[in-house]
């Protein structure tokens, strides 16, 4: 039943997005996938469980001309959907589907439970563990093969909220050969992560929800807040803020308590055993005098190594001038191609 609501409500929301950004800002480009050169996409549904329910997580597969052996899974954040991966505002930049494609690598970039085209289950059933659970039935379909698609190495890439879930799921089922964390640190400034919590309301009373989301404990980001919340103190760059504003999606309460739990305040990633790579900007949300010191790739990897084992071979990266949603930033490729090296020492194509 989860299965066939979600899709509605999925469509609904999209439908609602688009039309939403037309009216408040005259011309936004639409978040459909956009094709890079050279490479080739298609939609697939995964079969999940979640605490004993059936569930659908849906991905968007894309593949470089010639095939590669390598996918990058890719996991968003709390209010965001698979279209943080593959941002459509000027995507020769900011998109990071389209630059890990050229650079030899597949991408699943997918939605979360309770987000985009995937179901959306109770409430109550979505925390960063049961999440984690429902992401490792996906990456054992890719490495069987039992979906289509085959891949014999997989770097598990997550952002904010969705690098809590990469780092349970790397540390608890060891079935991945890399990590990439974006947008999450052990180290919280308070005084940047308050307003992001006090900036969220009910899902069920947002305009671009209206009557696809019935659960109360649905949350998203008050409307006109994302550049406060999410790129600040970047350039303010009104076709990218509108497309987040248009993409945004929904998040739950009951993901922030194991959040904090296993993916910051615990050393839980020290379990990890493969090669990890961290990237941050300059993210009001964990970086800060008494936090992480996001001031250069050092200074990151010296606030970051006592939470991960020599097996995990810290490489850290510091992008400048952007906050908490890094691919958004008009240097992102910096960091894209950062990325690029470390899979091609650490992973392999």
């Amino acid at each position: 039943m989860y299965l066939f609501r979600g899709r509605r409500r999925a469509s609904t929301r999209r439908f609602i997005a688009i039309a939403s950004a037309i009216a408040l800002f005259g011309f936004l480009p639409a978040p459909g996938v956009a094709q890079a050169a050279g490479s080739s996409c298609r939609e697939m549904s995964f079969p999940v469980t979640l605490v004993a329910t059936s569930q659908t997580m849906h991905g968007t597969l894309c593949v470089p001309d010639g095939g590669a052996s390598t996918v990058h899974v890719l996991v968003p954040g709390g209010t965001y959907n698979s279209s943080y991966w593959d941002i459509g505002y000027q995507p020769e930049i900011r998109s990071y589907r389209q630059a890990m494609n050229r650079a030899g690598y597949a991408t699943l970039a997918l939605d979360r439970l309770g987000t985009g085209a995937s179901s959306i289950p109770l409430s109550v059933l979505l925390t960063t563990i049961t999440e984690a659970f429902t992401v490792h039935d996906v990456i054992q379909q890719l490495k069987s093969g039992e979906r289509g698609p085959r891949f014999a190495k997989v770097v598990l890439g997550g952002h904010s909220y969705g690098s809590a879930i990469a780092i349970v799921e790397a540390a608890t089922f060891h079935d991945v050969d890399g990590v990439l964390i974006t947008g999450l640190a052990h180290r919280v400034n308070l005084g940047g992560a308050i307003p992001v919590f006090t900036s969220m309301y009910p899902a069920v009373l947002d305009p671009k929800f209206a009557g696809a989301v019935r659960d109360p404990a649905y949350i998203t980001s008050l409307p006109g807040s994302r550049y406060s919340l999410f790129h600040q103190p970047g350039p303010k760059v009104p076709g990218a803020i509108a497309f987040d504003e248009a993409t945004k999606d929904t998040s739950v309460h009951t993901q922030a308590l194991d959040l904090f739990a296993l993916g910051v305040i615990t050393p839980y990633s020290a379990l990890i055993d493969k090669p990890v790579m961290i990237a941050l900007g300059q993210d009001p949300v964990f970086c800060g005098l008494l936090a992480t010191d996001c001031s250069s790739a050092n200074g990151i990897k010296r606030t970051e190594l006592p939470y991960y084992s020599p097996a995990a071979d810290l490489h850290t990266y510091a992008l400048s001038g952007y906050g908490h949603a890094i691919n958004y930033a008009p240097n992102a490729p910096d960091y894209f191609r950062a990325v690029a090296g470390w899979a091609d020492r650490e992973v392999g194509r």
